[in-house]
C-alpha cells in the first residue's frame, strides 16, 4: 500500500516536471506545438462573437503589409480575442495580424501569436482597470499583463496584444 502512495506521487512531480510549458525542465520563452488556423476559419470565429477587423489596403494578403491577414493565426489567439470581446463587453476593432512588416520573433504577429486592435476608451479602460501594469517594454510601450497570462502593450495608437494561451476559454 506505501509503495502505490510513493509511485502516485513519483508519477504525479515527474508529470509535473516534463509537462510542456510547465515544469522546470521546460523553458518559459520556449513556444509550444500551436493549433494553426486560415483566415476564414478566424474571421467566422470573429463575425460570431461581434469581432471586426480593417486593413489599411483593404485586404488580407499575408505577404502585404498593408493587409490584415488571419492565415497561419493560432486557435489559442483568436479565442483569445473572443475571450476579450466576452469578458470586456467593449467592440473590438483588429487591425494587425499575421501579416508581413511586424516586428520578428517567436511571440510575434508573423507566428501566430498576436494581434493589434484599435484603440477605444472602452478597451482601454477595461486593460488599465483589470490588468496588472508590469512596466514598459524595450521600445518603451506600457505594458499589462491579464491573470491568464497574455500581454498588452499599448502602442499609442493600438494595443497589441500578445496571446500565450486562451485566456480562459
Amino acid at each position: 500500500m506505501k509503495l502505490r502512495s510513493v509511485l502516485t506521487a513519483v508519477a504525479l512531480v515527474s508529470g509535473a516536471l516534463f509537462a510542456p510549458g510547465f515544469g522546470a525542465l521546460s523553458g518559459a520563452t520556449e513556444a509550444q506545438a500551436v493549433s494553426k488556423i486560415s483566415h476564414a476559419t478566424a474571421t467566422s470565429m470573429f463575425r460570431s462573437s461581434g469581432i471586426t477587423w480593417s486593413s489599411s489596403g483593404g485586404c488580407s494578403d499575408r505577404s502585404n503589409s498593408t493587409c490584415t491577414s488571419f492565415d497561419q493565426l493560432n486557435l489559442a489567439t483568436a479565442q483569445g480575442a473572443q475571450t476579450l470581446k466576452s469578458a470586456s463587453g467593449c467592440a473590438l476593432n483588429i487591425t494587425g495580424g499575421t501579416e508581413t512588416g511586424h516586428a520578428s520573433g517567436t511571440y510575434s504577429h508573423w507566428n501566430g501569436y498576436k494581434l493589434d486592435f484599435g484603440k477605444a476608451t472602452c478597451l482601454t479602460n477595461y486593460v488599465k482597470n483589470t490588468f496588472t501594469y508590469i512596466g514598459v517594454r524595450g521600445d518603451g510601450a506600457p505594458q499589462w499583463k491579464s491573470g491568464a497570462g497574455n500581454v498588452y502593450a499599448d502602442e499609442g495608437n493600438h494595443w497589441d496584444v500578445t496571446f500565450y494561451n486562451c485566456g480562459g476559454c
